[in-house]
């Protein structure tokens, strides 16, 4: 008899439940618990910072530390062109965000002019699309050296694919898109 799909018989079958409740308790395990207050301080710090708790969880998982900055991208903040107003809603949101905000502007965005309407502390260029990934890191991380910054503290309000991977080359904490942090994935249902 030659060997061929199946000649063993398949998986044992004796004892799968068993098995099956050893995995979920050995994985559960691993899991850290938070106290109670600990989660409601999160929660609060979360809110905030305008962000959902999932979102911030997520974060503070990944990381293992709180966020100290804001980098929003023109995009994200819908301003496309020099003067352009802010896209509806941001000013509100962003006059209540009690943390470092700096501005990633695009092309043909006259930068200082933005990061003074929206009260940040520094401004980046975002590298041309196109730009290779050697380029937009050695770039994002000599951005977070002049601010004295850490990357994984730093999370970023953008919008486009481009800037998603801006964010990773970086090494930022993470990526919002701007629709969902200013509340218009909400308002467009």
């Amino acid at each position: 008899m030659t060997a061929g799909l199946g000649h063993n018989g398949g998986p044992v079958l004796d004892g799968v439940s068993w098995r099956s409740h050893c995995w979920r308790q050995a994985r559960s395990s691993l899991l850290p618990v938070l106290p109670v207050e600990i989660v409601r301080l999160r929660v609060k710090r979360a809110k905030a910072l305008g962000l959902e708790y999932k979102t911030y969880a997520g974060i503070r998982a990944t990381t293992g530390r709180d966020l100290i900055a804001f980098l929003f991208s023109s995009n994200a903040l819908g301003v496309f062109r020099t003067g352009g107003p802010l896209g509806q809603g941001r000013s509100e949101k962003l006059s209540q965000i009690d943390l470092s905000r700096h501005l990633g502007a695009g092309p043909g965005i006259d930068a200082k002019r933005l990061a003074a309407r929206i009260s940040a502390e520094s401004t980046f260029a975002i590298p041309d699309f196109g730009s290779s990934w050697s380029q937009m890191r050695d770039q994002m991380k000599s951005w977070l050296r002049a601010q004295n910054l850490s990357g994984d503290a730093v999370l970023m309000i953008g919008e486009t694919a481009h800037e998603r991977e801006l964010m990773t080359a970086g090494g930022l904490a993470g990526f919002v898109d701007g629709a969902t942090y200013f509340g218009d994935a909400a308002r467009a249902l």
